[in-house]
């Protein structure tokens, strides 16, 4: 654990008693503090502190928004903190596809997807759209890791995509399988929204990327059709657009490794994913 001057810890301890929690265990991560414990001795509930502004800053206002339809629900929150329900045993998703389950999981995750409340977007929630800027900072940068092959084709139809949108609204920003757990009496329920403003195709692209720790499923081209012609049916979505999103996300997520500070070899997987999916748009 920090030093009990560190900003975190203070931040953590402030909400600790704004919120009465008694604290249990705690961890941290790479984006937070975490703490497992009872509000007002009774209630069983998680406090996460994100350490700086990011994708997970505002998720407790999204998760607000939410209401707790197909997700975790938020007790309370502040701009880079939040109490939520704890949801047990938490098990991820990511574990019914290592045990060779993955036409379950996505069945799962297109039913989350189903359930998540259709609801008005918080002001300032980033769009689609408006994500494309992050092609624009890459081309900026000096770095060659993505080839120029993906990146061109990528930022045209993501552009095209995003500029032909049809009933767009509030999305989770990142429902994959490690952001969905299992609860005993709530069934599978997503976490960590980031909020984004998009139509329904474009949600889809997370979970075609992942579980990141099974590449040779999920590049596989008869997993990525399979997968796709799942949600696509499940969801009554365009089959075409979830392939061109999952293809133009796939390049823009190397862009944000390589944004955070992470290597992009040709083996990582927005790398392979973006390899095959553009084999099977055929550009």
């Amino acid at each position: 654990m920090r030093a009990d001057d560190d900003p975190l810890i203070i931040r953590f301890n402030e909400r600790v008693r704004a919120w009465r929690v008694t604290v249990e265990n705690s961890f941290e991560t790479e984006s937070s503090l975490i703490g497992f414990g009872r509000q007002q001795s009774h209630r069983a509930v998680v406090l996460k502190v994100v350490k700086r502004p990011g994708d997970e800053w505002n998720s407790g206002r999204m998760l607000d928004a939410f209401d707790g339809e197909g997700m975790t629900r938020v007790y309370e929150h502040v701009e880079g903190a939040m109490l939520l329900e704890r949801l047990e045993p938490a098990t991820s998703l990511s574990t019914l596809v290592v045990d060779g389950r993955d036409e379950e999981a996505t069945d799962i995750v297109a039913d989350v997807i189903g359930r998540i409340k259709l609801t008005e977007a918080p002001a300032s929630t980033p769009t689609a759209k408006e994500l494309a800027r992050g092609f624009d900072w890459y081309r900026k940068t000096d770095d060659t890791q993505i080839p120029l092959r993906l990146l061109n084709k990528a930022e045209r139809l993501y552009n095209d995509l995003a500029d032909s949108q049809t009933k767009t609204r509030l999305l989770h920003g990142d429902l994959q399988h490690y952001n969905i757990l299992h609860d005993a009496k709530r069934g599978w329920l997503a976490i960590d929204p980031k909020g984004i403003v998009g139509e329904l195709e474009y949600e889809i692209g997370a979970s075609l990327r992942n579980p990141y720790d099974t590449p040779a499923i999920l590049s596989a081209p008869q997993v990525i059709e399979r997968r796709i012609k799942q949600f696509a049916s499940a969801l009554k979505l365009d089959a075409n657009r979830i392939l061109g999103w999952g293809f133009s996300q796939a390049v823009l997520s190397a862009i944000w490794g390589v944004e955070d500070g992470y290597s992009v070899p040709p083996e990582s997987v927005p790398i392979i994913l973006a390899n095959s999916m553009s084999k099977m748009l055929g550009i």
